[in-house]
């Protein structure tokens, strides 16, 4: 058992003769889909394009200290190489010659220009990511090139790729690491750093993804990716000769509960953490149940499967923040009758500005803010109670993410189209909510604590009542805000915050402008286009009324 990755780099000094492409012919892993779809011709006439970013004339003679964009996103990919795989792939493809001999140059260009430890390189050259992912493209020209730069390059990154103190356990970076590990160690015949990369694979998925799917990474689209990338990973496993770790396969199969539980009807993943909206998963098998807590952090809901008109909500806790999660606990979402009614800001760039700081930030999700207190970062948030039913759920959440106790019951009602969220903090402390609406709604009118929202004829209506009195709250600020429906964009839309109260009660009713809401004691019923719906309510709680509605 290894005691430190270290020791695969035993290699350069253990065997009298360094593996080598003259020496090793081990078989070269291909895997359907490992290098992203460029544009052929574009890239054999010296122009590059990536991330959906106009495209950059970079020649044959290629400056890769290019970073015209200013963008993290493309620089990484300039120097990932995957680009160059794919000339390799439309060479298998086609037999044009052509595409072949602009690879190897694209290739032994960037060798030669950015030798490890040299002077003024770009620092996306060998960062720990572009080094994972160019491994793979390096091989896979390695079937047609077997000069020393090349061979000399794959065991630079071999050594790279099994260092420890570089390697990313539990993190998607490092299950490429291991897969372009893998891949080197298959090439040049090491069988050590092959069993390394399957070894650090498998100990890794156990940390990243729990029992239930859930990816430690706080952001569905990453369990979208990891699930892809074991994909990749096993295959190569699997044209290695080696056995596919039972732990490894099952890890992923737990993703696709996860992954199919945070799609929203209408095909697009739930932009929670560093998640875009626009994102559509696809070919992931759901389970029987709509409703799914997860432990690690997450509630998923909906009214039925496979219907484009069901509704759809998320409920976030757990763990603090952590790498691609935002402090978006308490936060909710809500898509019903085939419209975003609350959303969140979603994942804009990896730039750092400062709006994608405030996408990471407690005010881009809706959640209830303290006032006059500081948020602590990192703050765990607890499930304390749930009831879930067909037809009718309820949930009660608590934290102390301001330094005061901030508890939150939600209640959602299915068919009769209902969220409910009661909010409250101690007597001596104030909170304001904030709500952010879907891009397509706009906001009609204002007053006695009702704010109408418009997408054409269709409304929907959020209401607000003081708690435990049940009397109406007014003063409702109506102001613009900002989502990110996909990469590099935003879209505005309309962000509602309450005013400064201990408790208060938001009914958010789809499908209507003019719900009739009435109080029985304790006992809420709320006139929705699908019928009444009625609900016990406390300080500090909600409860289904089974009697009733």
């Amino acid at each position: 058992m290894f005691r430190h990755a270290r020791t695969a780099l035993g290699l350069i000094t253990s065997r009298s003769v360094a593996p080598s492409l003259a020496t090793s012919d081990g078989p070269v892993i291909r895997v359907a889909g490992q290098f992203p779809e460029i544009k052929v011709s574009e890239v054999m006439e010296g122009r590059v394009t990536f991330v959906g970013l106009p495209a950059v004339d970079v020649g044959t003679d290629i400056d890769w200290h290019l970073d015209p964009h200013q963008n993290r996103s493309w620089a990484l990919n300039l120097h990932a190489l995957r680009w160059m795989g794919r000339l390799v792939v439309q060479y298998e493809r086609s037999g044009r010659r052509e595409y072949l001999d602009r690879a190897a140059g694209i290739a032994e260009d960037w060798v030669r220009k950015n030798p490890r430890g040299g002077a003024g390189l770009s620092p996306w050259a060998w960062a720990e990511h572009p080094v994972a992912l160019r491994a793979p493209a390096l091989v896979c020209l390695s079937a047609y090139v077997r000069s020393g730069w090349l061979s000399d390059s794959l065991i630079e990154h071999a050594r790279i790729l099994s260092d420890a103190a570089l390697y990313r356990e539990g993190h998607n970076h490092g299950l490429d690491q291991d897969i372009a590990l893998l891949a080197i160690g298959c090439r040049l015949g090491h069988e050590r750093w092959k069993d390394l990369a399957i070894r650090r694979m498998t100990r890794s998925a156990r940390l990243a993804i729990d029992a239930q799917g859930v990816l430690h990474e706080q952001a569905p689209r990453y369990g979208v990716y990891v699930h892809r990338r074991l994909g990749v990973a096993m295959e190569a496993i699997r044209s290695c000769g080696a056995e596919i770790p039972a732990d490894l396969a099952a890890r992923r199969r737990s993703l696709e509960t996860y992954v199919s539980h945070a799609t929203q009807p209408d095909g697009r993943l739930v932009p929670i953490g560093d998640s875009p909206a626009d994102a559509r998963p696809e070919g992931f098998p759901h389970e029987e149940d709509t409703v799914k807590v997860f432990d690690g952090g997450y509630v998923f809901g909906r009214t039925a499967w496979n219907d484009a008109r069901s509704a759809h909500y998320s409920i976030r806790f757990g763990p603090g923040r952590r790498l691609h999660g935002h402090e978006d606990h308490l936060g909710v979402t809500y898509h019903a009758q085939g419209r975003d009614i609350l959303v969140e800001a979603g994942f804009h760039s990896y730039e750092k500005t400062p709006y994608r700081k405030w996408t990471t930030s407690p005010e881009a999700h809706n959640v209830p803010i303290v006032v006059d207190a500081e948020f602590r970062e990192g703050t765990a948030t607890h499930l304390v109670g749930s009831s879930v039913e067909r037809t009718r759920q309820s949930y009660r959440l608590t934290d102390d993410g301001y330094g005061v106790s901030r508890t939150r019951s939600v209640l959602v009602s299915h068919g009769a189209d209902l969220m409910a969220v009661l909010d409250s903090v101690p007597a001596s402390s104030r909170l304001r909510n904030l709500w952010h609406f879907g891009p397509s709604l706009r906001v009609t009118s204002n007053h006695d604590g009702r704010v109408v929202l418009a997408d054409g004829d269709w409304r929907a209506t959020l209401l607000q009542f003081a708690m435990p009195s049940g009397r109406p709250i007014s003063g409702q600020t109506v102001r613009p805000g900002a989502i990110s429906p996909r990469y590099l964009e935003k879209a505005e839309v309309a962000t509602v915050l309450s005013p400064p109260v201990s408790s208060v009660l938001t009914l958010i009713v789809p499908g209507t402008g003019d719900p009739k809401v009435s109080w029985s004691g304790t006992t809420v019923t709320v006139g929705t286009p699908g019928g009444p719906v009625s609900f016990a309510s406390s300080p500090d709680q909600l409860c289904p009324a089974r009697a009733m509605g």
